[in-house]
């Protein structure tokens, strides 16, 4: 079983070190002593408290969606033409493009600061283990 660094499980997370060793003081998170002595987080455990961390829809948008990834975000960049808008968001470490009618944009009252969620759904996701 993978085993993480208090640093890797805050960044995968999306949460400072201090924030993840205070949920392990608190018991939400439970961590052991690996190599070095160094504080480490079992990655099934991880896994779980992600899935717990994921944001809900907010109420009364959607009764049902078939997207299940989503992600909070803020705006950072809006680009617009006659007919379509690019916009990028960063949600934690990850940024994301979405490109959408000038009109929905506009509707939505996207703009750089703006608070949104991206609901992600997709055909095909490749999947690729980062180098350690």
């Amino acid at each position: 079983m993978p085993q993480f660094r208090i640093s890797e499980a805050a960044e995968l997370l999306g949460f400072s070190d201090d924030t993840v060793r205070r949920w392990a003081d608190q018991g939400r998170l439970t961590v052991h002593r690996g190599e070095g002595g160094r504080l480490t987080v079992d990655g099934r455990e991880l896994a779980e408290l992600a899935q717990q961390l994921a944001d809900a829809p907010p109420p009364g948008t959607a009764i049902r969606t078939s997207a299940r990834n989503r992600l909070r975000g803020i705006v950072t960049r809006v680009t617009k033409d006659g007919v379509m808008a690019q916009v990028e968001m960063q949600a934690g470490p990850f940024r994301l493009v979405s490109l959408m009618s000038r009109e929905a944009a506009d509707e939505l009252g996207l703009e750089v600061g703006v608070v949104a969620v991206a609901a992600i759904k997709s055909t095909q996701i490749t999947v690729e283990i980062p180098e350690a």
